[in-house]
């Protein structure tokens, strides 16, 4: 039965399938699920955020090569297969008022032109599920929103042969189920923190739940809750691999892993699009569609 089912990811860049998802997609590869994750862009633009690598002029020089082997690297730990779709990171803009964008970056390309290249590779690999960003993009990157505009898009593109005929994109196929990552929820973050400070630990969230309350943005809605607490290490071992983007150090790994298996062993989704019936809150990505595999 499980051969049947197949799990697609749709990501911007190195990194965030290993810090979006990951124990999820670790557990399903665990029960013989293929899992695809598609790449938008190269990371080309990303900073170097792990201060021990900074000022490396290897890496500052060849960042889009040195992110590639980082995701060989994750992907490897995760058990999954891993596609590019080409693009090349927008950066993310800063200043007041924000720069252009750069010409030829993925957040310019045309939403139904990118769309159609994640056509290509929904109709070839048939995932019944597919999980990318909310329209928020998790954060406000132009690579992120992208992301969930060309998901949307393609989502609905990879069943309507007139507007991406077969002869070009591959035989038609309907997707059943699309979810958004919600993994970085406030309950979540509120659970840990107070799980923290009981115990007499320091908790990293303080700053982030503070940060919380100056952004006006609705609570999402968590419809899905995968248990995948068994496969927290693979996730951080994951994300470690991506060794530019990530302090092992850092705010990431502080909350001790029996805490976190305790206090909060699921990572969530809000379903976005379903094609099949389902009953909410779900445990299972392929829930509704499991059951007729």
């Amino acid at each position: 039965m499980t051969e049947q089912l197949r799990l697609m990811a749709v990501h911007a860049h190195p990194d965030d399938e290993s810090s979006k998802g990951a124990a999820t997609m670790a557990k399903y590869v665990s029960e013989g699920i293929p899992v695809l994750v598609v790449t938008c862009t190269g990371g080309e633009r990303g900073s170097i955020l792990n201060p021990k690598l900074q000022g490396d002029k290897y890496i500052e020089e060849n960042i889009h090569e040195v992110r590639a082997r980082e995701m060989d690297e994750a992907r490897d730990i995760l058990g999954i297969e891993q596609e590019w779709l080409g693009y090349v990171d927008s950066g993310l803009p800063e200043g007041d008022p924000l720069p252009p964008l750069p010409e030829g970056c993925f957040a310019l390309a045309d939403v139904d032109e990118a769309a159609g290249e994640l056509v290509k590779k929904i109709r070839a690999f048939k995932p019944q599920v597919v999980t990318t960003y909310d329209e928020n993009g998790g954060y406000p990157h132009p690579d992120h929103i992208m992301t969930h505009k060309i998901s949307v898009a393609a989502f609905e593109g990879a069943a309507d042969t007139e507007k991406y005929p077969e002869s070009e994109y591959g035989p038609a196929y309907q997707p059943q189920k699309l979810y958004y990552n919600q993994g970085f929820n406030k309950p979540r973050t509120i659970a840990l923190h107070e799980a923290l400070l009981a115990r007499g630990l320091e908790s990293p969230y303080g700053e982030w739940l503070e940060r919380w309350k100056e952004f006006e943005r609705k609570e999402r809605t968590l419809t899905t809750h995968v248990p995948c607490a068994d496969f927290f290490e693979i996730r951080d071992k994951a994300l470690i691999a991506h060794a530019t983007q990530i302090d092992p150090d850092g705010g990431w790994f502080r909350v001790p892993m029996d805490i976190q298996k305790e206090v909060w062993p699921t990572e969530e989704y809000e379903l976005a699009k379903s094609l099949v019936d389902t009953s909410l809150p779900e445990s299972d990505l392929f829930a509704g569609i499991r059951e007729n595999a």
